[in-house]
């Protein structure tokens, strides 16, 4: 999985005036990101981040990202920025993820935590105020949560979204729903050829 640029925090007020970007990180000074971000320590086994701009892209420089490099592994890394209140505003909070294999599990999320957070110690269970991002897991999971902290209390928002498919998940997708409709239809004939069966025997019993 792919974490490309960029990730921008910002608010847009709700008169006519210039958006105020809180936070912005699109990783073009080379190794310079690993002085912004933070790796959690709080367990030993967390996957490793590197810097790349994936198997595809439409500017090498310009596209690079943070990579999840490790399968089956948990990632957490975060970057912290001044605090500020988006109280009567619009919140802005936008990144974008790219998958790069066919995901089976997993999930690819961006939260926004109070100062308070210790980065060193993040871990899953960490208080947060705003997250979203894709979860997708099998074939009857694959949408975006977005969930907020309101008095204490993570809300998931009741609106589902989907996600968006690359073409080649939509096609074994797509497979995967015609072997499933002709294995059906299989079993439906295999059903009947039995009730047929069962109604000669029963006739030459009568």
């Amino acid at each position: 999985m792919l974490l490309p640029v960029p990730l921008l925090l910002g608010l847009l007020g709700l008169v006519a005036a210039e958006p105020v970007v809180y936070f912005k990180e699109q990783f073009l000074d080379g190794d310079g990101w690993t002085d912004r971000w933070t790796e959690s320590k709080h367990k030993s086994d967390f996957g490793k981040f590197v810097l790349s701009a994936g198997k595809f892209y439409g500017d090498q420089d310009k596209d690079k990202g943070l990579q999840t490099s490790q399968d089956a592994r948990f990632y957490a890394l975060s970057a912290r920025f001044e605090p500020f209140s988006n109280k009567d505003q619009t919140l802005v909070v936008q990144f974008t993820v790219k998958h790069e294999q066919n995901i089976d599990c997993g999930g690819g999320y961006v939260k926004l935590f109070p100062d308070s957070l210790d980065q060193t110690d993040m871990h899953g269970d960490s208080e947060y105020n705003i997250m979203f991002g894709p979860d997708i897991c099998g074939p009857g999971t694959k949408k975006v949560h977005v969930i907020f902290n309101y008095k204490g209390k993570n809300v998931l928002i009741n609106k589902d979204i989907r996600c968006k498919k690359r073409k080649e998940e939509e096609e074994a997708d797509k497979d995967d729903d015609e072997d499933k409709d002709e294995d059906e239809e299989d079993e439906d004939d295999k059903e009947e050829d039995e009730e047929e069966d069962g109604a000669g025997q029963a006739k030459d019993e009568l």
